[in-house]
């Protein structure tokens, strides 16, 4: 078995190969490009997307502008725990061709790598509707003859021929959608804080208005105290949908990152930082903008036609803006579908060339791409065309429900992954080696696994209140809440099974040796750079 794998992957690597795609050859490490400021950008692009400008009117129709404001600052922390176990391991070993299923393998268990891969494979694909559905949604606004299924038969096959027909420019396309990602959400940031002063065309300030009409938060299922609270604990568990797979994308990028080392930490601290100005500035002037009873919110009881900024813009009586708004959050759903498909194509691709899935997902085209892998991923995104008999809305809230608890179980086994790699380096007295170190470890990283449990294991718990009010049950929401989990322990309690292995490797057997002389011997050399002026100095801050 183990010379098929290496045998699909890269033919004649022999031993320098680790698990089949891991590369230690001294000259595959040379083959870097990302620099900080690259990498900084991948993981910007992941998290501002759909969730942000769309999926945060959903919250604020049903809880109200003060949880939708909390939920977001504290999902902030949970991904910048998450980040910090990523960057702690992938500095420590930054190899070619790393992914966190593979350090799950080797510093937990084979099963529950296996059982992570099929899960990131899954939230992919399953995110790839939700982008589908999204853009639907945005091009409803416009109010066209056009039936919503035309529109997503046409998003879906423009991502499905970049990713197979035009996979030379994947990166430069990428790049561009994510510079109008970027461009929007600071120009809508700028704009709200105009219009919040008064400088729109009503030259009304509005300022902190719709926190106390019609109020800063909503009740959710119970009323008083306990129902303020869950309407914040609704909110914390929703924004999730807007961070999901990011801090990944800086783990992923490490094997491709000059001078890993030293730009992984600071991608990774400076992360944390961004998200606050964009999504902690962000949500706090949405909820100014527009009311949480707007009729056009996402909701089910709406067409779900307009993004709340789009919203927003429009009742400060800014013509034509608002247009141009919801053109550009609709490339930003395309992008983040065409990059949804693109990783979770690469996901199944290794999942099949490790012996995880079957082995005709390891085909490719004369130019290299995995085309067998792009159609089995693209084909779950077909789960979009549920908008032509449901709700819009509804739709993209069960998506949103379904990828939100993916990444939650993800970021679990993160975790779990990375306190399994901090107890094997104490245990082997290696701790001290470690080149980048977090705070607040490993406590940090047991509160937030305890943390993110609660949060996947309560995400329906309004299913079962809203059958206690009205005697019925939504059987559709509580599998959109819950089916990820038993699909989870299917597939690890099944790879146990059939293969025996133990719950999870002893301390004294977890290889945290091999690679490491090689990556010291290829960091060596790395120099931090010293600004010569003020404008380097500057440059050097940002990237």
């Amino acid at each position: 078995m183990k010379s098929e794998q290496e045998g699909s992957v890269e033919s004649g690597s022999g031993p320098e190969l680790l698990d089949g795609l891991v590369s230690l050859d001294k000259d595959s490490q040379l083959q870097r490009g990302l620099k900080s400021r690259h990498i900084q950008f991948l993981a910007l692009g992941g998290a501002i997307g759909t969730g942000l400008f769309v999926g945060s009117g959903g919250i604020l129709a049903l809880v109200g502008p003060l949880p939708l404001w909390l939920g977001y600052l504290s999902q902030m922390f949970v991904v910048w725990c998450v980040m910090n176990a990523i960057a702690e391991m992938t500095t420590y070993l930054p190899m070619r061709g790393i992914t966190l299923p593979y350090f799950t393998n080797r510093y937990v268990d084979s099963s529950l790598a296996f059982a992570a891969g099929w899960n990131y494979w899954y939230a992919y694909a399953i995110l790839v509707a939700a982008e589908a559905s999204a853009g639907a949604i945005l091009l409803d606004y416009w109010d066209t003859p056009v039936h919503a299924a035309v529109w997503i038969t046409i998003i879906l096959i423009v991502c499905l021929a970049l990713n197979i027909i035009a996979v030379e420019v994947f990166g430069e396309a990428e790049f561009w959608f994510a510079s109008i990602k970027l461009i929007t959400i600071l120009g809508l940031i700028i704009t709200g804080i105009v219009i919040m002063a008064g400088g729109a065309p009503n030259r009304e300030a509005i300022g902190f208005g719709t926190w106390n009409d019609p109020g800063a938060i909503k009740p959710y299922v119970a009323t008083g105290s306990w129902g303020n609270f869950l309407a914040y604990w609704t909110a914390f568990v929703r924004a999730g949908f807007s961070f999901i797979t990011s801090p990944e994308l800086i783990g992923l990028a490490a094997g491709e990152t000059v001078a890993p080392r030293r730009n992984i930490p600071k991608a990774a601290r400076r992360f944390l930082y961004r998200l606050a100005i964009f999504y902690g500035v962000s949500s706090l002037i949405l909820g100014c903008l527009v009311r949480s009873d707007h009729p056009r919110l996402l909701s089910p009881e709406s067409n779900a036609n307009a993004s709340p900024w789009v919203i927003g813009i429009q009742e400060a009586g800014i013509g034509g803006l608002n247009h141009v708004i919801n053109a550009a959050i609709l490339t930003s759903a395309w992008s983040a579908g065409n990059a949804f498909l693109y990783s979770g194509s690469r996901i199944l691709y290794s999942l099949a060339a490790t012996g995880q899935a079957p082995h005709i997902f390891t085909r490719t085209t004369r130019r290299g791409v995995p085309y067998a892998a792009v159609l089995g991923t693209w084909s779950l995104g077909l789960l979009a065309y549920l908008n032509v008999s449901e709700n819009g809305a509804t739709v993209f809230t069960w998506f949103m429900n379904i990828s939100t608890i993916s990444g939650f179980i993800a970021w679990i086994v993160v975790l779990i992954t990375y306190l399994r790699f901090r107890s094997a380096l104490k245990f082997q007295g290696l701790l001290d080696t470690l080149p980048f170190k977090t705070i607040g470890q490993p406590y940090l990283s047991w509160f937030v696994l305890v943390l993110i449990s609660l949060l996947t294991l309560t995400n329906g718990f309004q299913v079962f209140a809203i059958k206690a009010a009205d005697g019925g049950f939504d059987y559709r929401n509580f599998l959109a809440a819950y089916i990820t989990i038993p699909a989870f322990l299917l597939l690890y309690v099944g790879h146990k099974i059939v293969y025996r292995t133990p719950l999870a490797k002893p301390l004294a057997d977890i290889d945290v040796v091999t690679g490491k002389k090689e990556m010291d011997e290829w960091c060596e050399g790395d120099v931090k750079p010293v600004p010569k002026n003020w404008l380097q100095r500057v440059w050097f801050w940002i990237a």
